[in-house]
């Protein structure tokens, strides 16, 4: 079960916002948001305001207890930009771009491996030369 929330048209640059996105992801919700409360920046109060807006849909349209939750991904996509000018020397203009971002923060609940008792993963030497091991393994045998 997953809850997304989405803040459109926030006035910030996506590359900004991105840097804090980037931060949260993955980390337990409880987390996440005593992060971005102690984050200096703008586009952090952004992120979190939509965190707590998915925190309260999962607990009020879905009727789960989100505290057990996880970031699952916070992703900051370029929205439209306004397009102003800034007058310079001798009558000319340049063009300046006023960037809009879109955040959207999904949380869910935190995935579970199931793995046997005492099994444990062979290296990854191991696996990478598994195929070897095998062929070695048929040949021999046919060679019997």
């Amino acid at each position: 079960m997953s809850v997304r929330s989405v803040l459109k048209y926030a006035r910030i640059s996506s590359q900004k916002a991105r840097q804090v996105t980037r931060a949260i992801t993955g980390m337990p919700v409880s987390q996440a948001l005593s992060v971005l409360d102690f984050t200096p920046k703008k586009a952090a109060f952004l992120v979190g305001k939509t965190l707590r807006s998915a925190i309260a849909n999962a607990e009020n349209n879905h009727e789960q207890d989100a505290s057990e939750f996880i970031v699952e991904s916070a992703i900051a996509t370029p929205g439209p930009s306004l397009a102003r000018i800034m007058p310079r020397a001798r009558g000319s203009a340049s063009p300046i771009k006023k960037r809009m971002t879109h955040i959207t923060v999904i949380i869910g609940a935190p995935k579970v491996e199931e793995t046997p008792e005492g099994a444990k993963k062979a290296p990854k030497s191991a696996r990478r030369n598994a195929p070897a091991k095998k062929k070695a393994a048929k040949a021999k045998e046919i060679s019997e």
